[in-house]
């Protein structure tokens, strides 16, 4: 196929005309083309107008005519689609292989392990999506806080209580895998072709059951309330993991354990497999009102029912530190959590519709071995501290600190709430977040929010509002694994996703799955 960027409609425009416009834009003749559809879409809200901007997927009946366009135009390239077509490999199982973890990242391995008849068994620490919607929102309404099903631990993995959200900064062709499979189980088919893609909390419920279902229909298991707390290892080879005293073989496993699986890492170094830490950021969620976002985004066209909810991605440097907007949720809520009791952990979440009156973000900045050392256990004791702090300074309950922008920009402690309402679920008490992050780190952040706020109107002003503290943006943990993707000193065991270090998001999660999925696929024969 050809890829034809740079392809401009207007916003009334209909988004199937960019398909046609790609083929004028090649200079062929349609009788030519085989077939033709709308690749991506975003929207360029610059110069005081907005435009749609697309590209298009175009298929010839004439592949070296595809060659020779792909040369001569400068806004078209050959486009390969990655299948997932593997030979499974010679050698035999000792057993089943076993998934540690039920987020993207063991979902995806699942899904491909199952497809090609190795049964896996997956053991996950959580609910499932049913069981954990209800822990969830029980906990939101003030409920009681359940340390094993919660926005962290459970079927779907964080990602199943935040946005859905697609965008990666990865360029792997088995992204395109990844969307297909997603709309495949359910979720919306814009996403094939937006440039921000999302699916919503409220839908990706049903995506997750989907992807279950699937899972045991070929053959594969699935145990909640699994938490895999040891492993036997012989002669530096994995033969069984551990799971509420019972020891269950394992051929190989797959751990997918997550960013916030503390006590699996610590067990890991017990058992002397190599740890080291990794860059991981801290901050806070900042609030707006949406529509004040969708006016610095779109403008005049703000209220058009054809632009979509204003987002924004900003970053500045401050101090050497990278400062930055991350998991912004247009017309989302600010959430509880937490993993641990004793602890404030905020994140945000939004519906598919995204209809909420304000929009929220990340704002973090950029920690490294410098603050908390070399050991990736500081890395996690550096994170426990600002959560317990942040759980003191709310007044326990998992009530959250929170401090409108500008009383934090000026230095001053306080809560003055006048355009924005804090929409943390747990309540929020006034708090001094200078003194949760300390002089280098809070200035790092205000000096930050107010560079963001040189590149969109309002965004250090408009009554914000911010609430902490933001600990979990990655996992501060790397799971070392070799080139074949197995643990050094445990053969047989792939540390995979967010959790072990190799991702970042519900994409990269996703992919990094697959890869692990495939590389076992590749080793072993079938059962």
């Amino acid at each position: 196929m050809l890829a034809v960027s740079g392809i401009r409609l207007a916003l009334e425009e209909p988004d199937e005309l960019a398909a046609e416009r790609a083929v004028k834009k090649l200079g062929i003749s349609p009788q030519l083309v085989k077939s033709a559809r709308l690749r991506r879409i975003s929207y360029d809200a610059r110069h005081g107008t907005v435009h749609k901007v697309c590209s298009a997927l175009v298929e010839l009946e004439n592949e070296s005519l595809e060659r020779e366009l792909s040369e001569r135009c400068a806004d078209a390239s050959l486009y390969e689609k990655k299948t997932l077509t593997l030979s499974p490999g010679k050698s035999q199982l000792a057993a089943r292989p076993v998934v540690i973890g039920f987020g993207p990242a063991g979902m995806f391995a699942a899904c491909l392990l199952s497809e090609y008849g190795y049964r896996p068994l997956v053991l996950e620490r959580g609910g499932p999506i049913e069981r954990r919607v209800d822990a969830v929102e029980g906990f939101f309404a003030g409920g009681s806080f359940d340390t094993e099903c919660n926005v962290q631990f459970g079927e779907g993995g964080a990602g199943a209580f935040s946005d859905g959200k697609l965008t990666t900064r990865i360029n792997d062709p088995l992204c395109d895998y990844v969307l297909e499979s997603f709309v495949r189980f359910g979720a919306p088919e814009d996403i094939l072709y937006k440039a921000k893609p999302h699916i919503g909390t409220d839908r990706l419920r049903g995506v997750v059951r989907a992807m279950r279902e699937h899972i045991l229909r070929f053959g594969g298991e699935i145990r909640f309330g699994a938490w895999v707390d040891d492993l036997v290892l012989r002669e530096q080879k994995l033969c069984a993991v551990c799971c509420g005293g019972e020891e269950i073989p394992a051929g190989a496993a797959v751990l997918c354990c997550g960013h916030s699986a503390r006590d699996t890492f610590e067990m890991l170094r017990r058992r002397g497999l190599t740890l080291s830490p990794k860059p991981f950021s801290v901050g806070v969620r900042i609030e707006h009102l949406q529509s004040d976002i969708d006016r610095a985004v779109f403008g005049k066209f703000a209220e058009s029912p054809l632009v979509p909810r204003g987002e924004y991605a900003l970053s500045a440097k401050a101090g050497g530190r990278g400062v930055y907007t991350f998991c912004m949720c247009p017309g989302g809520t600010v959430v509880a959590a937490a993993s641990e009791s004793g602890g404030v952990v905020v994140n945000g979440m939004s519906e598919y519709a995204r209809a909420g009156k304000n929009a929220n973000s990340a704002v973090v900045v950029s920690v490294g071995p410098e603050d908390f050392g070399g050991d990736p256990f500081a890395a996690i004791a550096f994170q426990r501290r600002l959560e317990k702090a942040a759980y003191e300074m709310g007044g326990g309950g998992f009530c959250a600190p929170a401090q409108d922008l500008q009383s934090f920009l000026n230095g001053k402690a306080g809560l003055r709430i006048t355009r924005v309402e804090p929409s943390y679920p747990r309540g929020v008490r006034p708090g001094a977040l200078k003194e949760l992050f300390g002089e280098t780190l809070s200035g790092a952040l205000a000096q930050g929010i107010r560079g963001m706020g040189r590149r969109l109107y309002g965004f250090d002003g408009g009554g914000a509002l911010l609430t902490g503290v933001e600990t979990r943006t990655s996992s501060p943990v790397r799971i070392e694994r070799g080139e074949d993707r197995t643990a050094p000193g445990a053969a047989g065991l792939y540390p995979c996703g967010e959790g072990a270090g190799y991702a970042g998001g519900i994409m990269s999660a996703a992919v990094d799955g697959l890869k692990t999925a495939a590389e076992i696929i590749g080793t072993y024969s079938p059962l």
